[in-house]
């Protein structure tokens, strides 16, 4: 059984910064892929950003220049650094991973708000 625990989110102002972290436990040794997804007030779930065990990333347009995924592989740990906050950043966000199945986290609530 696999486990991802989030944590980092909160409130924060227009253009402040958070950082998530999620941390998985379990029987998996490492995962093909670590990211986080958000679901925003009344919207759909979508990619945040992601990042194979070979350092490739991906980002969602919206996020690109502000955010930055990282990753700990010997930690099984997965980092998102969110910059520049907008009130549109707003969500639950979800830690990801897969390997071979897909792994999900409780989901960790941020809110952009002045």
């Amino acid at each position: 059984q696999v486990l991802l625990a989030e944590s980092g989110g909160g409130l924060a102002q227009p253009g402040e910064s958070l950082r998530l972290s999620c941390v998985a436990s379990g029987s998996v040794v490492s995962f093909r892929v670590m990211g986080w997804y958000r679901q925003g007030p009344g919207k759909q779930r979508e990619l945040v950003a992601s990042m194979t065990i070979h350092g490739n990333t991906e980002y969602a347009e919206s996020v690109k220049g502000r955010f930055t995924i990282s990753r700990d592989n010997a930690k099984k740990t997965v980092y998102l650094q969110m910059s520049n906050l907008t009130p549109e950043d707003t969500g639950v966000y979800y830690c990801h991973a897969q390997r071979g199945s897909n792994y999900w986290g409780q989901g960790t609530q941020v809110t952009v708000a002045s």
